[in-house]
């Protein structure tokens, strides 16, 4: 038996009580999925005629629109977010304080303020609905991503950076070549995981119009009775499986990506676990 340095390894009595648990837990999930598919089915929600709208041609392409319109906003908010966490990053890196301080404002208020909130002003203001979706998503999650930076390289061991300066080298020299390379490694589990919810979060442009894949499903589903029913159900469940595709084809790319990093015989060695544990309590 393998011991731990963080918990003690459990005994057979609590092995049994955790497979017990593990039983029951999953006997009660598979009922209550059981219990909604039975009521689901009693008001004919599985019916095959409740389902026929997603074979019309014109259904299916504004389904993809909804979600190229979801994509496009995805894409640029990504690429926002991580130039603005950039630099609020290094704004808080910064050796002169009026610097650090403004950037730590930011973050902060960017950071607690209601995603959300900061849309709708955004769309009620000056921004048409894609701008307003896109500059929000970028102001909250550039905040968060810069404080996953920000963690990531002061988890690099002090020493590297004391010895770069012994040699003469300036600090933009030393976070570009020394501490920024290293800390990839153990950001990036925590940098994939903030742009999957940036995904996911493209759906509050619901909220202002803006025609992304949540937006074009309560369309459909509100204009398309049928037999007097209106397929929400169907719907939400076509519109949720797309979500999960897409943030499941995100991960996938960030764990190639991830396992190829670590493969690379160039640049430092993979991060500690300690680092990574550091980086991860920045979100």
């Amino acid at each position: 038996m393998t011991a731990s340095v963080l918990y003690d390894a459990p005994g057979p009595r609590t092995r049994l009580r955790n497979r017990i648990y593990t039983v029951v837990g999953s006997l009660a999930l598979a009922g209550l999925l059981v219990f909604f598919a039975m009521r689901l089915n009693s008001k004919g929600e599985f019916k095959s005629y409740m389902w026929d709208l997603f074979q019309y041609a014109g259904v299916q392409q504004q389904i993809t629109d909804g979600v190229v319109a979801t994509l496009k906003a995805f894409a640029l908010a990504a690429v926002f977010s991580l130039l603005l966490a950039t630099v609020f990053a290094a704004g808080r890196l910064s050796d002169h304080k009026p610097v650090r301080i403004a950037a730590s404002a930011a973050v902060e208020f960017f950071r607690a303020l209601p995603l959300i909130i900061m849309i709708y002003l955004l769309w009620a203001t000056v921004f048409e609905p894609f701008w307003a979706l896109v500059i929000g998503l970028t102001l909250y999650n550039g905040s968060v991503q810069a404080e996953i930076f920000r963690a990531g390289i002061n988890s690099v061991p002090k020493g590297q950076s004391e010895a770069a300066y012994a040699l003469g080298m300036r600090k933009t020299q030393v976070m570009l070549t020394i501490l920024v390379p290293q800390a990839v490694r153990a950001m990036l589990p925590s940098i994939i995981s903030q742009l999957v919810v940036t995904l996911k979060d493209t759906s509050l442009g619901y909220l202002i119009a803006y025609t992304e894949l949540l937006y074009v499903g309560r369309i459909l589903a509100g204009n398309t009775p049928t037999l007097g029913n209106y397929p929400y159900f169907q719907v939400l469940l076509v519109i949720g499986t797309i979500y999960i595709a897409m943030c499941m084809l995100l991960s996938a790319i960030a764990t190639w990506v991830e396992k190829r990093a670590r493969r690379s015989p160039k640049g430092a060695p993979p991060a500690t676990p300690e680092a990574e544990a550091l980086v991860a309590t920045a979100e």
